[in-house]
């Protein structure tokens, strides 16, 4: 279940997609996720559905190297549709039980927002997916480079958050490797009642623990060993810059949700 996590990882590549500017892709996706939120007909969702698929089609990344970052959120994506089954009254009352009772509007939007959630994460990880590190640093402090005239630390920030991305996949994996090494010496973390579950995550979070402040020792150290002072005075090797891709991909997107604000008016 830990190596299905896809969050963070990046799928090289060189497809169109990898090469749009950091900046036009962290843009782009920001607004995909908004439109998520306008859509009201299952007509919008499938208008979605079909974009994605193109996109990922593009992307050359394997649709079930995608698919398989579902794996871990199935719960959540479940959990929050049975909530919204349960909680969402108006329509036709299918089932009554105690005082429980699922409508047809419950059983639609409780499939909207499983939807919903499941193409946020698969098209908010065509981000990671399609990214590097530190192209996606430069894209965020260069969208946040504005604030830092009102003293917003733009490139503190930047680096905080693809320092915290870039090392998902690394503590996955050691969390994988520490479970396998305890289940070598004979510990049980599927049996038992909830309490004992809890208790036998302990060998497991306490190394891992470790680990990680080891790692971010390790990386505070490099860092200070190449004078890394911020973002004062620092210069790049590849500069950003826009390109007729990236005005491609604009023109495209700005159609996408002109199709969507259309939908959400006229149905």
């Amino acid at each position: 279940m830990i190596t299905d996590i896809t969050i963070g990882q990046y799928f090289p590549s060189d497809s169109p997609l990898h090469r749009l500017d950091a900046r036009v892709k962290l843009v782009i996706t920001l607004l995909y996720i908004v439109s998520l939120f306008l859509i009201k007909s299952f007509i919008g969702y499938a208008f979605v559905i079909i974009a994605l698929a193109i996109v990922i089609k593009v992307s050359k990344v394997p649709f079930k190297f995608m698919v398989k970052g579902l794996k871990s959120l199935v719960f959540i994506i479940i959990f929050t549709a049975l909530i919204n089954v349960f909680t969402v009254k108006g329509g036709e009352t299918l089932v009554t039980f105690w005082k429980l009772s699922i409508t047809t509007e419950g059983v639609f939007f409780a499939i909207k927002m499983a939807l919903r959630i499941i193409l946020l994460i698969i098209g908010s990880s065509l981000l990671t997916l399609t990214t590097t590190p530190i192209k996606l640093t430069d894209g965020i402090e260069a969208l946040l480079k504005p604030l830092s005239k009102i003293g917003v630390p733009a490139h503190d920030i930047a680096m905080m958050m693809t320092i915290a991305l870039r090392f998902i996949p690394t503590l996955l994996d050691e969390t994988d490797k520490i479970i396998k090494a305890q289940q070598a010496r004979g510990a049980d973390f599927d049996t038992g009642r909830l309490r004992d579950k809890a208790r036998a995550l302990v060998p497991i979070l306490v190394p891992l623990f470790i680990s990680a402040f080891r790692r971010a020792d390790e990386l505070a150290m490099a860092m200070e060993s190449r004078c890394y002072n911020g973002g004062a005075n620092r210069t790049r090797m590849n500069v950003m810059k826009v390109t007729s891709i990236d005005y491609t991909a604009i023109i495209l997107f700005v159609v996408y949700w002109v199709v969507i604000i259309a939908m959400r008016i006229i149905l």
